[in-house]
């Protein structure tokens, strides 16, 4: 490269540099809170999260973040437009300095050739490490369309993301329902719809696929829970409606029509009902393991008439005692009475410590995501009191999940736009207690303003999951292994 090329790079640079400068000590102050997007202000934060990138919502020519710790250490970032990229060695470095201390954000504006600072704001590095993969499945927010569905692998220790499951890679066919069995990757499934369909397990390393509908079933088996010892899989075997509206707010309901529990055996490859409604006289859905396996718990409605208002459905909370060893269930009882206070639950999950059940409550029905009020609520296990919890909005808050350590939350929300679902993450402290959320960090600070897919079902894990495009075809291809219908 010629002598002229290099001088014209060399002077860019200064030019660049001479742009962004930090604050020489003369400033302003600007007593007003600063605008950033997104809202990273004064949360908790785990100590093994990816960099809090985001951008700065005031009009400057330049500006300069400074971010130090209560204990030790400090960053400096310089930005043209107000959009701040940590370096991830250096936030790495800064939060294992400050464990269980604060780091403080300040924010200065360059207006007109003069330097404005804002009060500066805080997060609490909490010590407690978040687990480092998030797993959801991303599709588009309406309820037209799934040709494009995928399950997606997320680090949450940096901006690394994956496909696990790609719809077009099994002719568009509807994939959903992932689960694991306490964050571990070792026992992992999905569902999938359509001419391939089938419910896939990962079975030493290699995925089965299955048949879960008997002749003596209804309907097909979804909603899967994983009982912690990983011999079984509690699923709701549902039929469900799709209801549309032309009110404005209120586009599309979907209902159950009926729905009964099932109980897979993995080991023994037998599914069977379970048997707490005899009768007939309730819908029972959304079923959830407590954490020493030994209850059942799940969402139950008085089963509708041919002639129904679909605002009327209202699911309680209730549970059965089941005894693993001798696949036996006991007589169910009510935990929670939403449809006394007009209310209905969806979506109970129990944190792995077992002392705390959070559950979706809405107006009505059971298919929270399409339900604006719907708030989360949080139930102690030891004396079953129910509190609201203080990470909800305005908005649509469902598809909850736990941390392996019962220390943190991540659930679907809508309060960014009212359409599309966010992946949110809240710290949660020994009684229960939830903190602001905070939404899942990328690298882009602007990319949910530009990103039309919405998250689905998020859901924290502590392995990989390697599954390659090859291996989805090959197991997709293969006829599906028959569940046999249990007969004790």
């Amino acid at each position: 490269m010629s002598l002229q090329y290099h001088l014209i790079y060399f002077v860019g640079l200064l030019f660049l540099f001479s742009c962004v400068s930090k604050p020489n000590g003369e400033f302003s102050k600007n007593n007003n809170p600063v605008k950033i997007y997104p809202d990273y202000t004064e949360v908790i934060i785990p100590v093994n999260i990816a960099p809090l990138n985001f951008l700065v919502e005031e009009a400057g020519d330049a500006y300069y973040l400074s971010i130090s710790g209560e204990k030790a250490g400090s960053i400096g970032v310089s930005s043209r437009d107000g959009q701040f990229r940590i370096s991830e060695k250096k936030w790495k470095k800064l939060l294992g300095e400050n464990l269980g201390a604060k780091i403080s954000y300040q924010i200065s504006v360059k207006k007109e050739g003069k330097w404005i600072q804002y009060p500066a704001f805080n997060n609490t590095v909490s010590s407690e490490k978040v687990d480092p993969f998030l797993y959801y499945r991303l599709l588009y927010p309406g309820y037209e369309s799934w040709t494009e569905l995928s399950i997606v692998q997320r680090s949450l220790e940096n901006f690394k993301e994956k496909t696990v499951i790609q719809n077009n890679v099994v002719g568009q066919n509807c994939v959903n329902c992932h689960a694991f069995n306490n964050q571990n990757t070792d026992d992992f499934m999905f569902h999938m719809r359509g001419n391939l369909g089938g419910t896939y397990f990962v079975e030493d390393g290699d995925l089965k696929k299955v048949n879960l509908k008997t002749k003596e079933m209804n309907n097909g088996a979804v909603y899967p829970r994983w009982h912690p010892s990983g011999k079984y899989v509690a699923f709701s075997s549902n039929k469900v409606v799709q209801q549309f509206h032309a009110m404005e707010n209120k586009k599309i309901e979907v209902s159950d029509l009926n729905s009964s529990l099932v109980l897979y055996d993995v080991d023994e490859n037998e599914i069977m009902q379970v048997p707490v409604d005899p009768e007939k006289q309730f819908m029972d859905t959304y079923p959830e393991w407590s954490a020493d396996g030994r209850f059942l718990y799940f969402c139950r409605a008085a089963q509708i008439a041919e002639n129904y208002d679909y605002r009327d459905i209202k699911y309680d909370l209730y549970r059965v005692a089941f005894d693993p060893e001798q696949r036996k269930f006991s007589e169910p009882e009510l935990v929670f009475d939403a449809a006394t206070l007009g209310k209905s639950v969806s979506f109970p999950r129990i944190a792995p410590a077992g002392n705390v059940l959070i559950f979706t409550l809405h107006d009505y029905g059971c298919f929270s995501i399409w339900h604006k009020e719907a708030d989360l609520y949080s139930i102690d296990l030891g004396n079953l009191q129910v509190e609201k919890c203080g990470n909800n909005s305005d908005f649509t808050e469902s598809y909850h999940s736990w941390s392996s350590n019962s220390k943190w939350l991540v659930f679907s929300s809508k309060r960014g736009d009212g359409l599309t679902a966010r992946p949110y993450i809240s710290f949660v402290d020994e009684n229960g207690v939830t903190s602001k959320p905070f939404v899942l960090p990328q690298k882009d600070p602007g990319f949910y303003r530009e990103y039309v897919k919405t998250f689905n079902i998020p859901e924290f894990a502590k392995t990989d999951v390697e599954l390659t495009p090859g291996e989805i075809r090959e197991a997709a291809g293969k006829e599906a292994i028959e569940a046999q219908w249990a007969t004790n």
